[in-house]
């Protein structure tokens, strides 16, 4: 392995991090490491994840496709401009 870490000290590593933080809180950890370095890539990256939603659903598509399946008439009555009396 690189680095000169053979498998019998990441094994002796695991088991010190087993000891130190108990069974329970290993899986939260591993998430928030893993939550860490995916946010880390993005910012080293420049991806950021609102720009994904934005370019994917400008907010008109959620409504329309909303709407259309539950009332077609509804649909066409929403997009009549609304005149005053």
């Amino acid at each position: 392995m690189p680095g000169g870490i053979g498998p019998l000290e990441l094994v002796i590593v695991l088991v010190i991090v087993l000891v130190v933080f108990g069974p329970k809180r290993l899986p939260s950890l591993g998430r928030q490491l893993g939550a860490g370095m995916r946010e880390f890539k993005d910012s080293v990256t420049g991806k950021d994840r609102d720009d994904d939603h934005e370019d994917d659903n400008d907010g008109q598509g959620q409504i329309m496709r909303s709407t259309a399946t539950t009332d077609p008439v509804a649909d066409e009555r929403a997009a009549e401009p609304k005149t005053r009396a």
